[in-house]
Order: C-alpha cells, then sequence, then structure tokens
C-alpha cells in the first residue's frame, strides 16, 4: 500500500513538473496576445533545454511534452529577444529609460601635496676667486627679500684688474678706457662697484653678494674665512611667488586633464577657502603599482600662505565633451563584457552588448553599441539577463565586419548576398544568407544591387547590423 503511495505520490509530482515547464514555455514564448495562424514559426525547442532548436513539432527527446514553437513575426526584427506578458512586466516592477544624449564632463577628485616651485629657483655664484669675509646671520629654511645680504667676499683678482683700469684711464685714451671698463664688466664686477671705483679713484676689493630675488634659502654653502673659487655656488634660493600641487589622478581618468584646465584645492588649514590654479604639466611617468598618474598643478601664493608639504583636496573639471549616457544600474558588466537589455518592441527585450566609459553622477558614457533614443530596461534586469541565458540568447557584439557585396534575393527577415573576401575572418568571395537584425533595413534595396553592408556574429548566425547601396556609402566616407 505504501509503495502505490510512493507511486502516485512521484506521478503527481512529475505532472506539477510538467505543468510548471509548460508555463514557463507559455511566459517565455508568448507576448501578451495569442499567436496568430499567419505567423510561421521559426523553429521549435523544449522549455527545459532551450539552446536545443528543432525544424518541426512533434514531441521533446528530452521530457515528455510537446515542443513549443518560436515565431519569426515576434518583434519589429528578426533578432532573438525575450518576451515578458504585460501580467509579469508588473510583477517585475521592470522600468525602462532612454539613452540621452548629453554634454557634460568628468570631474575628477585626486589629493595632492604642495611643493616648491623648481622653476623659481635663483643660484648665487662668486664671480671671481677669493675669500669669505663675512656670512651674515642666515641659515637654511629663511625666507629673505631681495637684495638682502648673503656673504661679504674678499677678491684679491679684482683689486689687480681695478689698477689696470684706472692705470689706462689716466692716459685719456677714450676707446682703450671703455675696453677696460668692459674688462671690469666681465669680471662680474656690480655697475655700482665699477661706478664707485669712477668717482673715489680708489680699488675695491671686498664685494657684498646680495639676494637677486626673495625667497626661501634652500641651501648655504660658505662659511666664514672658506676660500672661494669662480663659478663657486654660495647659496640656494628658492621663490615663493607660486608653488606646486602634485596630485595623482587614476589612470582611467587622465585622457580628461589637458594643460591649462582649470583646478580648485581645499586646504585643512584654510577651511571653506578655493585656492584657484592651472594644470601645468601631465607629467609622462605614472606609478605602475597604484596605476596613477601625477598632474602637476601651478598656485599662485600671495602673502606665501601655502607651505610645501601641506596636503590638499583637488577637483579637477575634465574636458567636456557630448556622449550618450545611461543610468549604471541599466548595464550589466560580467567582467568580460558589459550588456544593455534594448526595448525591441512590445514585451520584448533585446540583449546588446555594448562599450561603456567613465562614470559620472551615477551615469555612464556608452562609446558604442546603443544610439540616441533607444530604451533600455534600467530596474529588474538581471531576471530578463537570467531568462536570456536559459533561452540561449548572445548579446548582439559592439563590433563587427564590414564588407561589399550584391543583393542576391531579400527575405522577411534576412538577406542573401554574394559578398568579397572578408580578410578579418579569412572568407573568400562567396554567396551566403545573413539575417537582418531589423526587418526594415530591407527598404530601399533589390536584387542584383550592390551594397556595403556590417555584419557580426550572434550564435550561429550571422546578422547584418546596416546596409546601404554602395554609392551612398561612398558619399558617407565609405561607411554603411
Amino acid at each position: 500500500m505504501k509503495t502505490l503511495n510512493k507511486a502516485a505520490l512521484a506521478i503527481a509530482l512529475l505532472a506539477a513538473g510538467m505543468a510548471l515547464g509548460w508555463g514557463l514555455a507559455q511566459w517565455r514564448s508568448q507576448p501578451s496576445a495569442a499567436v496568430s495562424e499567419e505567423r510561421k514559426p521559426l523553429y521549435w525547442y523544449d522549455p527545459m533545454v532551450p539552446t536545443q532548436k528543432f525544424d518541426k513539432p512533434g514531441k521533446s527527446p528530452f521530457m515528455d511534452m510537446q515542443l513549443v514553437p518560436k515565431y519569426a513575426g515576434e518583434g519589429d526584427s528578426g533578432v532573438a529577444a525575450v518576451s515578458v506578458s504585460p501580467a509579469a512586466l508588473q510583477s517585475l516592477g521592470l522600468r525602462v529609460t532612454t539613452v540621452e544624449k548629453t554634454r557634460a564632463g568628468t570631474r575628477i577628485d585626486a589629493v595632492g601635496t604642495l611643493q616648491l616651485n623648481e622653476r623659481e629657483v635663483s643660484i648665487v655664484q662668486a664671480r671671481a676667486a677669493g675669500f669669505v669675509e663675512r656670512v651674515y646671520a642666515h641659515a637654511p629654511g629663511d625666507v629673505l627679500p631681495a637684495g638682502a645680504p648673503l656673504v661679504d667676499l674678499l677678491l684679491p683678482d679684482w683689486i689687480a684688474t681695478q689698477r689696470e683700469y684706472l692705470a689706462v684711464k689716466a692716459l685719456n685714451d677714450g676707446p682703450l678706457t671703455q675696453a677696460a671698463r668692459q674688462r671690469l664688466n666681465l669680471l662680474g664686477m656690480p655697475p655700482a662697484l665699477i661706478e664707485l671705483l669712477d668717482r673715489s679713484g680708489q680699488t675695491q676689493g671686498s664685494t657684498t653678494v646680495r639676494v637677486p630675488a626673495g625667497g626661501l634659502l634652500a641651501e648655504l654653502m660658505v662659511r666664514q674665512g672658506m676660500t672661494v673659487s669662480a663659478g663657486m655656488s654660495l647659496a640656494r634660493i628658492n621663490g615663493l611667488g607660486s608653488i606646486w600641487l602634485e596630485a595623482a589622478i587614476p589612470e582611467a581618468q587622465a585622457g580628461a586633464v589637458q594643460v591649462g584646465q582649470a583646478v580648485e584645492a581645499q586646504m585643512a588649514a584654510y577651511p571653506g577657502e578655493l585656492f584657484r590654479g592651472r594644470v601645468a604639466a601631465v607629467l609622462p611617468q605614472g606609478n605602475a603599482e597604484t596605476r596613477t598618474l601625477r598632474l602637476r598643478i601651478e598656485l599662485p601664493n600671495p602673502g606665501q600662505r601655502l607651505k610645501a608639504g601641506m596636503f590638499a583636496q583637488v577637483g579637477i573639471q575634465g574636458l567636456q565633451s557630448e556622449a550618450l549616457r545611461v543610468p549604471a544600474e541599466a548595464i550589466i558588466r560580467t567582467g568580460k563584457r558589459a550588456v544593455a537589455y534594448v526595448l525591441d518592441g512590445p514585451g520584448r527585450y533585446r540583449p546588446v552588448e555594448v562599450e561603456v566609459g567613465a562614470e559620472q553622477d551615477g551615469k555612464l558614457v556608452v562609446l558604442r553599441g546603443l544610439e540616441a533614443g533607444q530604451q533600455v530596461v534600467a530596474s529588474a534586469q538581471f531576471l530578463i539577463d537570467s531568462e536570456a541565458s536559459l533561452q540561449g540568447l548572445m548579446p548582439v557584439p559592439a563590433a563587427g565586419h564590414s564588407a561589399t557585396g550584391t543583393v542576391i534575393e531579400l527575405g522577411e527577415g534576412s538577406v542573401t548576398l554574394a559578398h568579397a573576401p572578408v580578410p578579418a575572418l579569412k572568407w573568400p568571395a562567396m554567396q551566403m544568407d545573413f539575417k537582418l537584425v531589423d526587418a526594415r533595413l530591407r527598404a530601399g534595396l533589390k536584387p542584383r544591387q550592390v551594397v556595403q553592408f556590417s555584419f557580426v556574429k550572434q550564435g550561429d548566425d550571422y546578422v547584418v547590423t546596416a546596409i546601404q547601396p554602395a554609392d551612398a556609402a561612398s558619399a558617407a566616407g565609405g561607411k554603411p
């Protein structure tokens, strides 16, 4: 008795499973209305094994149930798509959005560090050999104004040259005197020292070396009593009129930055205050570990409020461009590709492979695969994607191949072409059948017409995505 009960239970479960499979088949294959008798099936399939196609009706070899037809008239295009009934749309809460073409720029946020401007560096050198008589009370790190004294030098070579000049001047020979005076200039004597020599007639062996431009005393290389040679560096001065801000940005955003772009920076030391500057350089070497590139930003520094070593929050408004944008949630990214589901007719959604760019304010830039005005699924697309995977539907790739051919025959959703060789696929010239991504591509075509067309591979089929007469393609630049 127990055995009979178990058998009856097993039969009941099998019947329920078959009924569930049939119900799923009806949800997948029926849009919202009954299929008319005039619609021609493309093929038949088993809902439990949707990837296997049959060319005639009958019983499934996999399950004890009838095969389900897939009709050629479903949707506006001949490309396979997922059908969802109105009742299912409501229960799924499915929402669509429109692909928009807008003009906007990417804002880049980064952090950076202030550094001294290496373009405002002054090196103070000895103009002749001599001795250091005095070093003024300065130390590295001091901020000095322009003209501040650094060291007093005794230069014996200058004394001998000045005596020669005074001796020549006493001869009252104008050209010769001018040549001797020019020699004093070439030895590096300051004009004020030469004027004093002319007025007093007394040689001046000592000179005070002063700061040529105000700034930070970065290095002081001399001490009192040292011997110096001609050309020896005495000090290094770094100007503070402007300062560098070096920031690291992701490698993927580097293309949106150019020299001269406006930058806003905020410092913790001055809350609520914006410091504005411009990108001075995009440094040519990136960091391989962090995958970032360095920007050099130049900021004015009036009052020397900005100090080297400070941290800053940087905001850069990227270059504005016109591009297609969709909400980020409308794109399914699997790691190998990105897919969007395009509304292909009432209750029908077609997978399309897309190429996406940067994301801003919750929207992704679409580089290829979609067109402005198309409607794409923005919610519940993962359920549709799951159904598409069960049915073995592959997204139409964003990139394909192009060729020239002659129209042989036009079908309802297909075209037969005698095409030229396709080197990328290692195809010779031959005649073959193509499906049309949209039946409306047939408009204006006729047999024996030379055309240029683009096509992609979808599953086992090759699908034409664009086609037009060859003369029209030539006028458009050679692209269908």
